[in-house]
């Protein structure tokens, strides 16, 4: 089936934690604003995307502290949820779907990101996504998070 990415938006680190320690039979991220992919990681594959929206080098995306910083993980340890850099959900948050579309361009053309060709149309539609959670968050003053489940 592959690796599960759920991003979503929370209140806070406390609140992220949610999205995968339940008390109920829910899926992960179930009541939370978010969205599910597979094979795009929060560092690895998302990093390049961060770079082109907010403008900062690698170096400084990676150097972000919130940057897929682990949040916390469920008791069997098979979830962990990371948390996105507040700097890429207030970019996000500002983006017209013309510039999402120049990204995911950009975005899938980069060498060594993808297990294969990337599709532009679909990055462009996850990153559309990705932009509505953001500005979402940025308006009830939240966070943008992902959990990851194998």
């Amino acid at each position: 089936m592959g690796v599960l990415f759920g991003y979503f938006a929370a209140a806070d680190d406390d609140d992220a934690l949610g999205a995968i320690v339940r008390d109920d039979d829910e899926p992960f991220g179930a009541g939370y604003d978010g969205t599910v992919v597979k094979g795009i990681d929060p560092v690895v594959v998302l990093g390049p995307a961060e770079e082109l929206v907010t403008g900062r080098s690698g170096a400084a995306v990676r150097a972000d502290p919130r940057c897929g910083a682990l949040v916390g993980m469920d008791e069997d340890g098979e979830a962990v949820v990371l948390s996105l850099s507040d700097a890429f959900r207030d970019a996000l948050a500002r983006q017209d779907d013309a510039a999402l579309g120049e990204v995911a361009e950009r975005w899938a053309a980069v060498d060594g990101v993808f297990d294969g060709p990337a599709d532009p149309d679909e990055l462009a539609e996850f990153l559309r996504e990705l932009a509505g959670i953001a500005a979402r968050a940025v308006a009830r003053c939240a966070r943008l998070y992902c959990w990851v489940c194998p």
